[in-house]
């Protein structure tokens, strides 16, 4: 049997190649900020046995702020198959780290030394002395005995080589080349030359995906949904994947990776990121033959809808979380200050009133009830809604200005539409400031067409619609120093330059600014308002 990188135990952001002897992790937009791990398809518990990995590349990732930060790393080594992904993170979990280190159980300590591009660490287990001993060689040269492990804590499991990765690639060597990279002892099997009655093998996944089971869980933030998941995941040790914002921030706070970015000031970066991820995560979960659970509010009825459509053909349950109202109270209190954090009221309130129970339908086929039943549950939730339409104002609309006659506060045009937008002529403004059809003067400094955003303006606002930058204008017209369309034309940078003492320039025209409509900036908004989309 082929011993290879098994794909149904890795996470879903890790690429592996077509003969599963090479893998990567994702890099696209905020996966850079994500580590990515997977384990060999077998594991053994005797002999000398050993592999091989070469770090083939440092993938750039230009699109990160990298000054103080390390953003490359790989850790090679052993688990056990019910650890997680996150290598050296969790006890039975070994790790020697592209830095010089080595991990298990969160704890580090320098070992060997630093290896990078090209360099080739050979893993080497042996369970026939008196305590099981890990140990690597860099390039063939032995580096010594990294850790050691009772046989008795040990309890005969098997380890299963495991990889994890922060934007690097790797490739291994299990044994299927016709020589190794560097000799290794005489002593030592390549592990994949091990018996196949010595190994034991890994999990194995659904095989079909009507065998597959997806998992929504439905509830407030706070409500206990996270204390089911893990309670119920531990009961069904290696069967689920779970899809949740804790569990992104864990791929992304790896140890050594966390500290930098807080001591860079950038560790509000990553929960920003969060949901941005997570949201992929579920595209690609969807089509994967695998079980999954997705522990988020999903309270809203459109929100539950859009995400089990996606796993269509899948085994869908819901599990509703729905305490009653002073336990919940007490719950969110603790959290608040376990977490040092409130959870923003206004954001709670706003789910309260969508909070809708699920119904087995199209997209349900079995729903659970957690704590309240759902007849309690209708009548608990019909109070959340009175509460939240007290609580919260209807949104005023914002009044459009549509005065032409030019008799507006700053003349000709006013604060949000219409035409204008500080002063007329000669001297200041007739643009407005996020207007329409304004700009910066007529006959002045810095004249004409394009001004705010919104509508045929030049900077607008990036909320609730539209790209950063507007569309048709930009910084000016007649007699000044930029022409028509200075910065943005139809959701791109600029059109061109042709006032005075300018050259023809930049014509792009229709690539700019339009992929914020396509959510690709979605990390980039205060994570409280990530509550309304359903990520908490």
């Amino acid at each position: 049997m082929v011993f290879d990188i098994i794909t149904d135990n890795c996470d879903l952001h890790f690429k592996i190649s077509r003969d599963r002897l090479s893998a990567s992790s994702l890099t696209m937009e905020s996966f850079a900020f994500l580590w990515a791990g997977g384990r060999a398809s077998y594991g053994v518990s005797k002999g000398k046995v050993c592999f091989e990995m070469k770090v083939t590349e440092k993938i750039p990732v230009r699109h990160l702020y990298t000054k103080d930060i390390d953003i490359h790393e790989v850790r090679i080594g052993w688990s056990l198959t019910t650890s997680g992904m996150l290598l050296g993170e969790e006890e039975f979990s070994y790790g020697y780290s592209l830095k010089g280190i080595k991990t298990c159980n969160c704890e580090t300590e320098d070992y060997g030394e630093k290896f990078d591009e090209n360099d080739v660490i050979t893993c080497f287990a042996n369970f026939e002395s008196d305590e099981v001993e890990l140990s690597y060689a860099k390039n063939g040269q032995d580096l010594g005995v990294a850790f050691k492990i009772s046989k008795e804590i040990l309890a005969e499991r098997p380890l299963f080589p495991h990889v994890l990765c922060h934007n690097c690639a790797v490739e291994f060597n299990f044994g299927q080349k016709e020589k190794p990279y560097f000799p290794i002892p005489e002593d030592y099997t390549l592990i994949q030359n091990v018996p196949l009655e010595d190994r034991v093998r890994g999990p194995k996944g659904p095989e079909e995906k009507k065998d597959c089971e997806v998992v929504m869980m439905i509830g407030l933030p706070g409500a206990g949904k996270t204390t089911w998941v893990t309670k119920h995941a531990a009961e069904n040790p290696g069967k689920y994947n779970i899809l949740g914002t804790n569990t992104i921030m864990d791929k992304m706070m790896v140890a050594g990776f966390k500290k930098q970015m807080a001591d860079t000031g950038k560790l509000n970066t990553l929960l920003q990121r969060a949901p941005q991820c997570l949201g992929k995560f579920i595209e690609i979960a969807a089509r994967k033959k695998r079980n999954f659970i997705l522990d988020q509010t999903n309270v809203s009825a459109a929100a539950q809808r859009r995400k089990m459509c996606l796993f269509a053909g899948f085994q869908r349950k819901a599990v509703v979380v729905c305490p009653k109202d002073e336990d919940y109270k007490q719950r969110t209190q603790k959290k608040a200050e376990v977490e040092g954090k409130d959870l923003p009221e206004h954001a709670v309130l706003k789910m309260k009133g969508n909070f809708t129970l699920p119904e087995v339908a199209e997209c349900f086929d079995e729903i659970t009830y957690v704590e309240l039943q759902k007849e309690e549950a209708q009548k608990l939730l019909k109070q959340y809604k009175e509460e939240s339409k007290k609580a919260l104002h209807p949104e005023k609309k914002q009044k459009s200005n549509k005065n032409k006659s030019g008799k507006n506060q700053f003349n000709r045009g006013g604060g949000h539409r219409g035409r204008g937008g500080f002063n007329m002529r000669g001297g200041n403004f007739r643009g407005g400031a996020p207007g329409n059809r304004g700009g910066y003067n007529r006959r002045g400094n810095m004249p004409q067409r394009g001004g705010g955003g919104g509508g045929s303006g030049g900077i607008g606002y990036p909320y609730p619609r539209g790209p950063v930058f507007s569309s048709r204008g930009g910084y000016s017209n007649r007699g000044g120093n930029y022409n028509r369309g200075g910065m943005p034309n139809r959701g791109n940078y600029n059109q061109n330059f042709r006032g005075r003492g300018n050259n023809r320039g930049y014509k792009n025209q229709s690539q700019g600014y339009n992929q914020w409509q396509q959510g690709q900036f979605w990390g980039q908004k205060p994570w409280s308002q990530h509550y309304h989309q359903g990520y908490y």
